[in-house]
């Protein structure tokens, strides 16, 4: 088996060492922090105890998977690895140095990753020696549990490290799609609009109760604001703002001034104990909400064919990362197929006839539709 090295050791990092761990590689794992190295393996125990617990883990298990978790000082003890994946904070001086150490340590054939769901792959791989062994492997929150790695390839990165890193990763029991370095890849970039569409249903009235309650009647385990308040209006509103900066505020990534309102007023979600909706359920679905739903599935659609005309992904690989990723009932192309290409356009058509200034050129059609 290859040695997987990961650097950073918060929820993310620490997820995704158990990861490999758990699928038989050795993990060379360290932190710049010292408390965090010299606490990751009593937290990777914790992490584990609740399926020792539940009969799905073996004591016996559970220590073979601890002992090839292996803490070291730096990233200069990570010379052995294959394949090295950084998961620390979101900033590009850091995580280039942190590559520029590895570089210096691993064989030339060993593959650097980056765990970035906002950042320039590609600006990454600029300083290195040999920029091709940098890639993206994108893992989605808890690591272990989600099924989801985003592949993510620069211009230049070479085919057999991103076939390397494939191969590892779903080694680990991951599916793996491709997508290409562009601002939020697959999911944080399609996401927008189920977000987004349902905002400015609420800024025209339309309560958070009904619109949830016309997306669960559609089949989604959960609406969009009770997304929201599952995640955080505030790192909803960070994750639109960055991706509306990088898109040249198209928009189609449009800010909208009641999540800006709900972040304000402290009223975050789930974590402050009031959000758009919690604790209260969705009501009754309203008598139009086929309309509703058809309004966000349509914004759906039209950002994965905008994504799609741009390149470095297909109709397949968007629909599994949307469902894998934020448990979709069906992807934005099934969606497609389902409502027809005239059905859809006709809505766009609709909602930007009818789009405030503001929101003028949202709904264009991408090329594909």
């Amino acid at each position: 088996m290859a040695t997987v090295a990961v650097i950073g050791l918060g929820t993310m990092g620490l997820g995704i060492a158990q990861t490999y761990a758990a699928a038989g590689f050795d993990v060379l794992a360290t932190d710049a922090h010292e408390l965090a190295r010299d606490n990751a393996v009593e937290r990777l125990t914790g992490a584990l105890a609740p399926r020792v617990e539940a009969g799905k883990l073996t004591p016996e298990a559970r220590d073979a998977l601890l002992s090839r978790f292996q803490v070291v000082p730096d990233a200069g003890a990570m010379g052995a690895a294959d394949l090295a994946i950084e998961a620390v904070v979101e900033r590009l001086e850091v995580k280039t140095a942190i590559f520029t150490a590895l570089e210096a340590v691993m064989a030339p054939d060993a593959v650097l990753a980056t765990n970035t769901s906002s950042l320039s792959v590609a600006a990454m791989a600029e300083g290195l020696r040999n920029p091709g062994r940098l890639l993206g492997l994108h893992f989605f929150n808890p690591a272990p549990v989600m099924k989801l790695v985003e592949l993510v390839a620069h211009d230049g990165s070479a085919p057999e490290a991103l076939a390397r890193a494939r191969n590892l990763t779903e080694a680990a029991g991951k599916t793996v799609i491709a997508c290409p370095d562009r601002p939020g890849f697959i999911v944080n970039r399609c996401a927008r609009p189920f977000y987004g569409e349902a905002l400015a249903l609420l800024e025209e009235g339309r309560s958070a109760s009904e619109i949830d309650a016309a997306m669960l009647a559609a089949g989604y385990r959960l609406g969009p604001f009770g997304l929201i308040d599952l995640v955080g209006a505030d790192i909803n509103l960070a994750a639109t703002e960055s991706l509306a900066r990088a898109m040249a505020n198209n928009p189609r990534y449009h800010v909208f001034d009641a999540l800006k309102a709900q972040v304000a007023s402290g009223n975050l979600g789930r974590k402050t104990g009031k959000g758009f909706l919690f604790p209260d359920r969705p009501e009754t679905p309203p008598a139009d909400a086929a309309a509703i739903a058809l309004r966000i599935e349509a914004t759906l659609v039209n950002e994965a064919a905008w994504l799609l005309a741009e390149g470095g992904t297909t109709r397949d690989g968007i629909d599994t990362a949307l469902k894998l990723g934020l448990n979709f009932p069906r992807g934005p192309f099934a969606m497609l197929e389902a409502h027809g290409p005239a059905r859809i356009r006709a809505v766009l058509a609709g909602l930007e006839y009818a789009a405030p200034p503001a929101l003028k050129r949202r709904y264009l059609p991408a090329p594909g539709l």
